[in-house]
């Protein structure tokens, strides 16, 4: 099930149109003029698929695409259901972190600190372990609130102090990699609690794994019927009844395809089953709220939000927020994964947060950008990471052809606001 960004507000020329059109009626009703008779409404044309979806559906092909040429490289070791988890595993911290790095994208901001931040957050929380004894709770409440006093501090130098978010958080990428090395003394150090340990390592039952499976396609259907019901009340036809079909049927295959695979191995990973609570979430906050329409808003024209009633440093600074506390979530998810927490965990993993949103369709310039559509781009970004490694590819080969993908993405949209 495939979200769509909520509406645009009419730029400047429309509203001038509108208002030039209503004073005219007024003048001729005025005038004594008779008055004109309405023209009767056309229904919207019936939509095969909308924009959005269209470039979430060429990710998803191009991933499909992605992992038959690994299936076929690594003679069918990438598609095993061992790798599939292993995978599904890794694009987890990948994924939290993207749902957070869209909105941040979206108000047209940047936060290049929440690879260190993962460090930081994952270091605390296991500190409190070794040091202090404490047990699973305490512990991922302090990684949990490091993260989100971290995004606090920086969406208040951004929004209230007007310094630019690169600046913000390029210092944060190097002081916060720094304040991990110095509570930890450059040492890395276990974890202790077992209920920590199963937040990157466990896994469900194949049975749990089936509920939520039918639990998914029920939840696909009843969106997509819902949605019909308020075209049909609204009297506007958006989708064609290929087009409902493709909606349920696309979602429904990857589900139990998922689903099945994991099931053949050892069941749903724990850290797939927070990033689908967190990408639901961030998906009904992005789409379904004042927030998300206020945060595109920002984004798209922060002067027209400003004079509309919005409070634009506001909401810059819960964006800030949400994707520090999402940042303290995935620091303890990495470190759960790997079993210790060291000074250099998280490195460069901002950069494949940037580049899953801006594959997934987000612009840097702000005002674009879907959750769905960023956790597609973080599994992308994990398969290539996973597949190269199958194969041993070079360490630098895997940096250029990371970089190259970005730059492409970037170009391509560049590319399509030029056409718009």
């Amino acid at each position: 099930m495939l979200s769509e960004e909520p509406p645009r507000p009419l730029d400047g020329a429309s509203q001038c149109q509108r208002v030039i059109k209503v004073s005219n009626q007024a003048g001729a009703a005025q005038a004594g003029a008779p008055p004109q008779t309405a023209l009767p409404v056309k229904k919207a044309p019936r939509k095969f698929l909308s924009v959005s979806a269209i470039r979430s559906y060429s990710l998803v092909a191009a991933i499909a695409i992605v992992w038959i040429a690994f299936a076929f490289a690594t003679d069918g070791i990438f598609l095993e259901p061992r790798n599939f988890s292993n995978l599904m595993r890794q694009t987890a911290v990948t994924g939290i972190l993207s749902v957070g790095m869209v909105m941040v994208i979206v108000a047209a901001e940047i936060d290049l600190s929440v690879g260190s931040l993962i460090g930081l957050s994952g270091m605390a929380a296991v500190m409190m372990q070794t040091v202090a004894h404490a047990g699973f709770l305490s512990s991922v409440l302090v990684g949990l609130g490091v993260g989100l006093a971290v995004g606090a501090l920086q969406g208040y130098l951004t929004a209230y102090a007007r310094i630019p978010s690169f600046i913000v958080t390029l210092g944060g990428l190097l002081a916060w990699r720094g304040a991990a090395q110095g509570i930890s003394g450059g040492n890395t150090y276990p974890i202790e609690s077992p209920s920590f340990m199963s937040l990157g390592q466990s896994y469900t039952s194949p049975a749990i794994g089936i509920v939520l499976m039918l639990a998914a396609l029920a939840a696909i259907i009843w969106y997509v019927l819902r949605r019909r019901m308020v075209q049909r009340r609204l009297e506007i036809e958006l989708w064609s009844p290929a087009g409902a079909i493709i909606r349920v049927a696309v979602p429904a295959v990857v589900v139990i395809g998922f689903v099945l695979m994991l099931n053949a191995y050892a069941g749903i990973p724990v850290p797939v089953l927070i990033l689908a609570a967190i990408a639901l979430a961030g998906a009904f906050l992005m789409s379904h709220t004042t927030f998300g329409r206020r945060l595109y808003a920002v984004g798209g024209n922060p002067e027209a939000a400003k004079y509309s009633g919005v409070n634009v440093r506001r909401q810059v600074l819960w964006a800030f927020c949400i994707l520090g506390l999402l940042s303290g979530i995935a620091g303890c998810v990495y470190t759960a994964r790997v079993g210790s927490a060291g000074p250099e965990a998280g490195t460069l993993l901002e950069l494949d947060a940037i580049a899953a949103c801006v594959i997934g369709g987000a612009s840097l310039l702000g005002g674009r950008g879907t959750v769905w559509g960023s956790c597609l781009g973080a599994l992308f970004m994990a398969s290539l990471d996973n597949g190269m490694s199958l194969k041993d590819v070079p360490d630098f080969v895997q940096s250029i052809v990371k970089g190259g993908i970005l730059v492409l993405a970037v170009g391509l949209d560049a590319l399509a606001r030029q056409r718009e």
